[in-house]
């Protein structure tokens, strides 16, 4: 608390002078990568912004005793393509991914179950080495229709072994 200037103090006791901060300038959104507008852009290679993204990882590790993988096939590869497509779910609804983003992008792959020869080779083909390529990864996500990530998790899992190509978008293998 202040004191009137007329009361004697001893010099420890009196208070130092604060740090005085200037007047802010006025602010311009000019950085590079900044938005514009209040939707997002789409696109190839623009993602899908959200909060919390990385924890998708930790969420996809609790389900790597549940992967039905083939010879040849990395799990850390399979764990980070999945959290990649999970958090482009949770990022379409605005929030944080959750178990159930990861459930949808292992059953899309057919990593909980046993899979069709055809979608085993096409997904050895994207997964394979993902963890290390930052345009496969991109274009793993991109890749996958919207209608797809907004599936529920059971469906896709249900649909995945006789629709997958449907599911993922690919034209033909």
């Amino acid at each position: 608390m202040t004191q009137p200037s007329y009361v004697p103090i001893a010099e420890v006791d009196q208070t130092r002078p604060a740090l005085r901060l200037s007047t802010p300038r006025s602010w311009t959104q000019a950085r590079p990568a900044e938005l514009l507008s209040p939707k997002r852009p789409r696109g190839r290679g623009t993602g899908v912004p959200g909060p919390d993204q990385g924890y998708a990882m930790l969420l996809a590790r609790r389900f790597s005793e549940r992967l039905v993988l083939v010879e040849g096939e990395d799990p850390s590869d399979v764990l980070l393509g999945a959290a990649l497509v999970a958090t482009a779910r949770s990022g379409h609804y605005g929030r944080a991914p959750v178990a159930r983003d990861v459930e949808l992008a292992l059953g899309l792959f057919g990593y909980l179950s046993p899979a069709p020869d055809e979608l085993v080779e096409w997904r050895r083909s994207k997964f394979g080495g993902i963890a290390h390529d930052y345009s496969a990864q991109r274009e793993l996500v991109d890749g996958i229709p919207e209608g797809s990530l907004l599936l529920d998790p059971g469906e896709a899992k249900g649909r995945a072994p006789d629709e997958w190509r449907e599911l993922l978008g690919v034209s033909g293998v």
